[in-house]
């Protein structure tokens, strides 16, 4: 019978202990090599959290079995497949109705008869009371914390974390600091600006280094943060609830007050609106940026809407104001315009799959010749060192063909290191697996998503006449009906070639494909810190 391996792994609290996709599938390898009537014909890896539905790769596999390309699913146990009640649901009943004939687990025996599928289907329902009890542990670990008068998460700028205690303590390195800011902005002398710019360049302050991230200048925006946050008074606000924190204030909750009407906001920490495209997107008249802006109708009812920011003091901009949802409406027709046609998808990832197997074997190859190549220079070098404690040599040839030797390892060292990975086939890969989602992850996704989608496929983005023009960002392209399989040969070559050029735009891509499909955060970290910093302010939706 023909199997699909199934491997997922989910980077939130919900899988910190299950074996990563590697482990499954070389555990699942090992088992399927004693099972004589089991043919794996594809392996599926997918990170992705079962909590929901609309794991992309997941439901691939199930429209493969449904078209009959496979009898049987392999899993490392139950809760890799679904841990919500409707994707349990479709492999209940892909086995009801014999499209799905066997499963295979490492860690749990199923039968497909009736008491197999009763037991399959308790699993599932454990599975999901697992998430959901994990949940609610949690939400109630955060509300026992804040009633006994404690910040659960991470302190705040001034304060640190007291591990042993699991209390909040002041930081001695930066409390002070943090304190005079405030007593400047009490004055009502120095606006929000000015004392950033003292702070961060008389006073030196710098985030808490912890690990991979911090040591840096605090932001502007940091600064608001600082200055609309009740907790420096001694107050915590948990579920609309004010509670008093044990840990020691830095100002009066009086104090605060005052700020907050300095700031124009009596009586309430001030509160920002965010909105996914503000600063992508430029004026098509008069070339300024498109903002975005909540209103109220006299009924009560709130619209967001996007216009031009009519800064230019030369020309008065004509252009009218667009509603967010006439917006998302074309990005999304865009979306639809870049996803590779079904007819596509699996011939793509097949032969990326196929041009990946040849690289490796070419690969194995060229490793065996460099490392004999390396060990014959290793024994050259030993001997020509055996010449010159003989006195065979002299000390100008002994270097002279020293130095020959070394230049030969240090080129095959870094011909080897080329062959450890193949870089720009895997991410060839993932691109082809996001792009067919991209119009269900914009569809479900918040304001975060919404934008890194939006900056990772789309450049140039221009607004006029209501009409929002986007031309497609490197490697994606439009695709038409009238497409064919020339093309598609053609972009295949096309990502390949982009992603070995490794070039800042090519960066920039891969950061938004490894966010996207949900890679990790140090994964994250590691992306971020290799791009431009004004790449890393459009992510955040900084600047404009």
């Amino acid at each position: 019978m023909k199997y699909f391996l199934y491997c997922r792994k989910s980077s939130e609290d919900e899988d910190r202990q299950v074996l990563s996709i590697e482990s499954q599938r070389q555990e699942m390898d090992r088992l399927s090599a004693g099972w004589h009537d089991v043919e794996i014909v594809h392996v599926y890896e997918e990170s992705f959290s079962a909590k929901a539905p609309g794991r992309p790769v997941f439901d691939a596999m199930l429209k493969r079995i449904t078209a009959g390309e496979a009898d049987g699913i392999v899993a490392w146990h139950p809760d890799r497949l679904a841990r919500n009640s409707i994707d349990g649901g479709r492999i209940i009943y892909l086995l009801d109705t014999k499209a799905l004939k066997d499963l295979r687990f490492a860690t749990f025996s199923f039968e497909n008869n009736s008491q197999g599928k009763f037991m399959l289907s308790i699993i599932f329902g454990y599975s999901k009371y697992y998430v959901d009890s994990l949940s609610e542990n949690v939400r109630r670990g955060y509300r026992t914390k804040v009633q006994h008068g404690w910040l659960p998460g991470l302190a705040p700028l001034g304060y640190l974390n007291d591990t042993e205690r699991k209390t909040i303590i002041i930081d001695p390195d930066r409390f002070s600091i943090v304190r005079q800011m405030w007593q400047l902005m009490l004055t009502g002398a120095y606006p929000p600006r000015r004392i950033f710019e003292i702070a961060t360049q008389d006073w030196g302050l710098r985030t808490v280094r912890r690990k991979r991230s911090g040591g840096k200048p605090v932001s502007l925006s940091a600064i608001y943060r600082i200055l609309t946050n009740q907790f420096y008074a001694g107050v915590l606000e948990s579920e609309g609830k004010i509670l008093p924190g044990k840990h020691q204030p830095m100002i009066t909750l009086d104090e605060f007050e005052r700020v907050q009407r300095l700031l124009g906001r009596p009586g309430v920490p001030r509160k920002t609106r965010s909105f996914a495209f503000t600063g992508m997107i430029r004026c098509g008249e008069c070339g300024f940026s498109v903002t975005g802006e909540e209103k109220t109708n006299r009924y009560g009812q709130q619209f967001i809407y996007y216009h031009c920011t009519k800064r230019r003091l030369d020309h008065r901009c004509t252009q009218p104001y667009l509603r967010v949802e006439e917006l998302e409406e074309q990005i999304l027709e865009f979306l639809e315009e870049i996803t590779l046609p079904e007819r596509f998808h699996q011939w793509a990832l097949a032969r990326v799959a196929r041009t990946i197997t040849e690289k490796t074997q070419e690969r194995v190859t060229q490793k065996d010749t460099l490392l004999r190549a390396q060990a014959a220079a290793a024994r050259e070098l030993e001997n020509l060192t055996k010449l010159r404690i003989r006195d065979l040599l002299t000390d100008e040839e002994y270097l002279k063909q020293r130095q020959e030797l070394d230049r030969r390892q240090i080129g095959i060292a870094q011909r080897l290191g080329a062959l450890n990975h193949i870089v720009e086939f895997e991410l060839s890969r993932s691109l082809i697996s996001l792009n067919s989602s991209l119009v269900s992850r914009f569809k479900t996704g918040d304001l975060q998503q919404k934008r890194l989608i939006l900056i990772t496929v789309g450049s140039n983005l221009s607004l006029k006449d209501e009409n929002v023009s986007i031309d497609a960002r490197k490697p994606f392209r439009r695709w038409s009906k009238e497409s064919s399989f020339s093309e598609m040969r053609a972009f295949v070559r096309d990502v390949r070639t982009f992603f070995s050029g490794q070039t800042s735009e090519a960066i920039e891509s891969i950061s938004g494909i490894k966010m996207l499909l949900g890679e990790s955060a140090e994964l994250h970290e590691a992306a971020q810190g290799s791009l431009k910093p004004s790449y890393r302010r459009k992510l955040s939706g900084e600047g404009g």
